[in-house]
């Protein structure tokens, strides 16, 4: 007799502790296990299992482990639990020799045949590999939606599909979570989850952000009215050497010029021309000035200029770390309102951040309405009018007129800016700001006469820039302020009559979903109908 697990056969033999019973092979003595039930796995305790018997395979032979020449050979694998086979293993365990190819640098991967990035490769059937519609938020949780978040849907479904976005890219901009990007269409997309920050919507300004308020920035409480409560106003121009390419007077290209000169900005944020669509403008920080005369003249479609604060792009081109950067931007005058927000609340804005934090100085340009490129290039003046784009030297809107240059100087189109209004963007309806009363700076045509540009002069930083340029223009007061006064008051009526909420610049500074919803009409919470 034996005690505990120490029980003999009827050969005699001890089997080891905790072994199983055996079964002999004919004419073998050594004794054989069988097979388990399962394998256990050595995970932690949490996840611990077996894998079914069933599930367990044989080596793989086609994979052993080829000896040298005089090596033993009646053992040749090494299996492991589950019966696999390593590859480039020898018997005892030593790893043989690999062959590592080094990875493709400055491309990306090759695809075969027909394959894209993106595509899924044998997807399992009856398997929807497409992002989830947000309703699958109600399956996973029974959270509701706290009242005061308000998701990029709401904005979407309120400003972008109504067709009032006006392309500033305040909304991309103000995401902390860089979510929102550009799509091929020029307008806000969602790239990634939003997280219901509500950022995008309270500094929109067709959505959340009371642009009236903004004006308070400048000018104190009284410039809502009129043309605004300006230090001092100018008609100027610069010498004609500049002049050729520049709009109007070319003072904007002098002011960045002479601000880059004298060390007070690292850069400009302005408008190039895209190197694929001729009249297409898009971002461009320019830190020389060559490329400020290059990129001189205006641009009759938005560049989203605030979804391009990310200047990590332009890093190569800055003598400064990026947070140390000072800049200058351009833009119109609802792009000047949301960069003058952003500022105003000490918040991280992402990708974005360094940008907002490093522009100094503002620039607006007299804007009434901007237009969506594909419209007036393509339908308007190609189509309709078969003007070839490669064809355009300069284009400026004057006197109420679209006045269309070719490379010789020539006008090729002269016709009332009305006759337009099919290529501009909705939203500018609702604009009221036709000075930029949110920039340092004013600069447009109305107001002086031809070559000469209307400067308005808000701020003290603004009166730096322009003592520092002064000197190099040749400048008098203001020509016609009737005509700017005018003009806006124009800009007003309209917005007056094509805004759906109230016009308030004392209200609050940010209006609630809800609050515009009621006004404009629009579907509460949207995500939850899988919007």
């Amino acid at each position: 007799m034996t005690s505990g697990d120490e029980r003999s056969d009827s050969s005699g033999n001890t089997p080891e502790p905790g072994v199983p019973d055996v079964e002999r092979r004919a004419g073998d003595d050594r004794p054989t296990v069988p097979k388990a039930d399962g394998v256990r796995v050595h995970r932690p305790a949490t996840e611990s299992g077996t894998i079914p018997a069933d599930q367990i395979g044989p080596a793989d032979t086609s994979k052993r482990y080829v000896p040298e020449d005089g090596e033993d050979t009646e053992e040749t694998s090494v299996a492991t639990d589950g019966g696999a086979t390593p590859t480039n293993v020898s018997p005892d365990g030593e790893l043989g020799d690999i062959d590592f190819v080094d990875p493709a640098e400055g491309r990306s991967a090759d695809f075969e045949g027909d394959m894209t990035p993106g595509e899924h490769v044998d997807p399992p059937d009856d398997v929807d590999l497409d992002t989830p519609g947000y309703g699958i938020r109600e399956e996973m949780n029974d959270i509701e939606t706290p009242d005061d978040k308000t998701w990029f849907m709401e904005l979407d479904e309120a400003v972008i599909q109504d067709d009032r976005c006006i392309q500033c890219g305040t909304c991309v901009a103000a995401c902390p979570s860089d979510s929102i990007g550009i799509g091929e269409d020029d307008l806000p997309k969602l790239v990634k989850m939003c997280t219901g920050c509500s950022l995008c919507w309270d500094f929109c300004p067709r959505g959340g952000l009371r642009y009236e308020r903004q004006w308070k920035i400048t000018g104190g409480d009284d410039n809502v009215k009129g043309a605004g409560d300006p230090i001092t106003e100018f008609s100027a121009k610069v010498g004609e050497e500049w002049q050729r390419n520049a709009q109007d007077g070319g003072v904007v290209t002098a002011v960045l010029a002479k601000l880059l000169a004298e060390d007070e900005i690292d850069g400009a944020l302005v408008a190039t021309e895209s190197d694929e669509e001729p009249w297409k403008a898009e971002s461009f920080l320019a830190t020389s000035e060559a490329e400020l005369a290059a990129n001189a003249g205006s641009f009759y479609n938005q560049t989203l200029a605030l979804g391009n604060l990310d200047i990590e792009r332009w890093s190569h081109k800055l003598d400064v770390p990026l947070e140390e950067a000072s800049l200058a931007l351009v833009g119109t005058p609802c792009e000047i309102e949301g960069i003058r927000a952003l500022q105003d609340f000490e918040w991280e804005y992402g990708a974005q951040n360094a940008g907002v934090e490093a522009v100094d100085y503002t620039v607006a340009l007299m804007c009434t309405k901007n237009f969506n490129y594909y419209s007036l290039i393509g339908e308007q003046l190609q189509e309709k009018r078969n003007v070839d784009p490669a064809d355009i030297g300069k284009m400026d809107v004057l006197h109420g007129k679209m006045m269309v240059y070719d490379h010789d100087g020539d006008l090729i189109v002269e016709e009332d800016i009305e006759n337009f209004h099919d290529a501009a963007l909705k939203g500018c309806n609702e604009c009221a700001d036709f000075t930029g009363y949110c920039a340092d700076l004013t600069v447009g045509s109305v107001g002086s006469s031809d070559e000469y540009s209307s400067v308005i002069v808000r701020t003290d930083v603004g009166m730096e820039a322009w003592k520092l340029v002064e000197g190099t223009l040749d400048y008098h007061d203001l020509e016609d302020r009737s005509a700017i006064g005018k003009l806006q008051g124009w800009d007003k009526k309209n917005a007056f009559e094509s805004l759906e909420r109230p016009f308030d610049p004392d209200a609050p500074r940010f209006i609630d979903y809800t609050d515009h919803a009621e006004n404009y009409g629009t579907e509460r919470n949207p995500h939850e109908t899988d919007h």
